[in-house]
């Protein structure tokens, strides 16, 4: 869901970052102190600011993609995606024309990459390696908005916001490969890499199972008492889903048959989650300006051990597999316009140029 449009979600409110079309965020509550609440004092080593990538430019943002492989970070701008070297933090390239951008996903053996764009209910696809743009698919559904590759099913998914259902694309041909329903506004997906996508349903907290290559769902699970979920990460290794819910809550769930493992506090406004198989470490990025890092200690054992002070907005993320390192997007914000009949709570404006990235690391 697009930045602009989901930072909103720190105070009361239903929300979405790039699958609402707005560029300007929601107030903003304080954020928590780091290590406050349930979480234990942080341990030296601890994950915290490294540096900031001060990128301007004008409109919104929302998912941010780490190829940790090739080196590169894909962040969405609302109507082009700039890439980044993930090292050094300068710009190598930018894919233009992609109106409403929420998401990309990147297919590695044909070095293509795929972006949702939820203003022109379409999928941009372009050569990682030149950035060149080599075509565009109309999706099934209005408002992609997140989307993933399945290397089980070789496909790659757009979660359709107003359409209530995904949309199945053949990155090889770049041709539509089927569509499914999923009953409910889809958010974030998790692939377990067997033939098994997770998707959380915003708008009626669950989970849906579908099967990637016979193109059906087949399992829902309850999230209760989860409430509008966004972000999603999987560890494989263990089966487990780890899922952001806007009432400050990340839900642990076992992926073989959904059943509840745990309820970990987090931030105000989550709308990523990631999970770091070596570190064993799952991470909440949430609008309030904290990052919540909890160690999975078993299978079926998790803690919060620290939330990390970020900057208010930085709501969406990436992790870097290789260096550990966490990158989120934000800018700085300032007083809301004059309410209208129209928009009696106008959400605050981004200041013009502030856009940044933050890296956060042990």
């Amino acid at each position: 869901m697009m930045m602009a449009a989901r930072l909103a979600l720190v105070v009361p409110f239903a929300v979405s970052v790039l699958s609402c079309a707005s560029q300007s965020p929601r107030p903003s509550a304080a954020p928590p102190a780091a290590g406050a609440a349930a979480a234990p004092a942080a341990a030296a080593g601890s994950y915290h600011l490294l540096r900031k990538i001060p990128l301007g430019g004008e409109g919104g943002w929302d998912y941010l993609t780490a190829d940790s492989d090739a080196r590169r970070l894909y962040v969405s701008r609302g109507t082009h995606v700039l890439v980044l070297d993930l090292d050094s933090g300068e710009t190598v390239g930018d894919i233009p024309k992609t109106e409403g951008v929420h998401g990309i996903a990147i297919v590695p053996e044909l070095h293509r990459g795929f972006t949702s764009n939820g203003r022109s209910s379409t999928v941009t696809v372009f050569d990682t390696t030149t950035r060149a743009v080599l075509g565009e698919i109309k999706t099934t559904g209005e408002n992609p908005d997140a989307i993933l590759y399945d290397p089980a099913s070789h496909k790659v998914f757009t979660f359709n916001g107003r359409g209530k259902n995904a949309t199945a694309i053949d990155p090889e041909s770049q041709t539509v490969a089927g569509t499914v329903d999923l009953g409910g506004k889809p958010e974030t997906g998790a692939a377990d890499g067997k033939g098994r996508i997770f998707v959380n349903i915003e708008d009626i907290n669950e989970v849906v199972v579908l099967d990637s290559k016979a193109l059906k769902a087949l399992s829902r699970w309850s999230l209760a008492p989860c409430e509008e979920p966004t972000g999603m990460a999987f560890d494989p290794a263990h089966k487990r889903l780890f899922i952001g819910c806007h009432n400050k809550k990340m839900m642990v769930l076992d992926s073989d048959n959904g059943r509840m493992l745990s309820t970990l506090p987090i931030g105000e406004g989550v709308d990523a989650n990631a999970f770091d198989a070596k570190s064993s470490l799952a991470f909440a990025s949430c609008g309030d300006g904290t990052l919540t890092v909890a160690r999975e200690e078993s299978p079926d054992s998790f803690r919060v051990v620290e939330n990390v002070t970020t900057q208010r907005g930085a709501r969406t993320m990436a992790l870097d597999e290789k260096t550990h390192r966490i990158y989120l997007a934000t800018a700085e914000f300032g007083p809301p316009p004059p309410p209208t009949a129209e928009r009696p709570n106008p959400r605050p404006s981004v200041v013009p140029g502030t856009f940044t990235i933050l890296v956060v690391g042990p």
